[in-house]
């Protein structure tokens, strides 16, 4: 599929969410996957804001920028809290960013990234989340690659907020909450898949989605099964 394509295919699928039932945990894994496969970053990493205000990490591309993304919310420093704050937060070389996030730049720069790029997922005075997009050491992004990853974010902020589970805002909070508890079932399946199948967590991640698409049913769903026993490695198709 040609760069076009993907993108325009991207954006048919952030759509589909406007007007039907939707997995929030599996629309925000694609959006995080195709920045990526797009934009020639390295790794992003999403994360929502609770009902309490407070970060928690939805979509990661790696268990690497998983780690990162962690730190930052545990520490409360970083791009992506930045981002949430006070809009786009661009960091184009982290090792000048000692002053800013003393804790969090040792951290990003151990695991092999040199630059990182947040967008908040945010209408109007409202915001719900951050997508961090991470680059290790080369090119910078093209300002295509800035608006494309800025684009859907945008996208899937409406998708957040303009689903029928969500018309309100008390709504758009259960919704999201709901997303973030969905998280945790599935961290929970990975790692029980991870143990079974003597796999690590990123291709345990990727045996639990082809089941869910294979099978037609949403990924919560499917690491619910996990968690609960109904469904183990030995049912996954490598």
């Amino acid at each position: 599929m040609t760069r076009e394509s993907l993108v325009s295919q991207t954006f048919v699928d952030l759509a589909d969410s406007l007007v039907s039932e939707f997995d929030v945990v599996e629309l925000m894994v694609l959006l995080s996957e195709r920045t990526v496969e797009l934009t020639g970053a390295s790794a992003t990493g999403l994360v929502l804001m609770d009902r309490f205000n407070a970060l928690r990490l939805v979509a990661a591309t790696s268990d690497a920028i998983e780690t990162v993304e962690l730190f930052q919310i545990q520490n409360q420093e970083g791009p992506c809290r930045d981002c949430c704050l006070t809009g786009e937060v661009i960091a184009a070389d982290l090792r000048t960013e000692q002053v800013r996030w003393p804790n969090f730049v040792p951290v990003a720069l151990a695991a092999g990234y040199a630059s990182v790029h947040a967008f908040p997922l945010r209408i109007r005075a409202q915001t719900f989340g951050a997508l961090g997009v991470f680059r290790q050491p080369g090119p910078s992004p093209t300002d295509a690659d800035i608006d494309l990853t800025r684009a859907f974010a945008h996208v899937a902020t409406i998708a957040l907020v303009q689903s029928k589970a969500v018309r309100d805002a008390q709504l758009v909070t259960s919704q999201l909450q709901q997303a973030l508890e969905s998280r945790v079932v599935i961290e929970q399946a990975k790692g029980m898949l991870a143990e079974q199948a003597t796999i690590d967590m990123d291709e345990a991640f990727a045996r639990l989605r082809r089941h869910a698409r294979r099978t037609n049913s949403m990924l919560t769903d499917a690491a619910r099964a996990v968690v609960s026993g109904s469904l183990n490695a030995s049912m996954l198709e490598d």
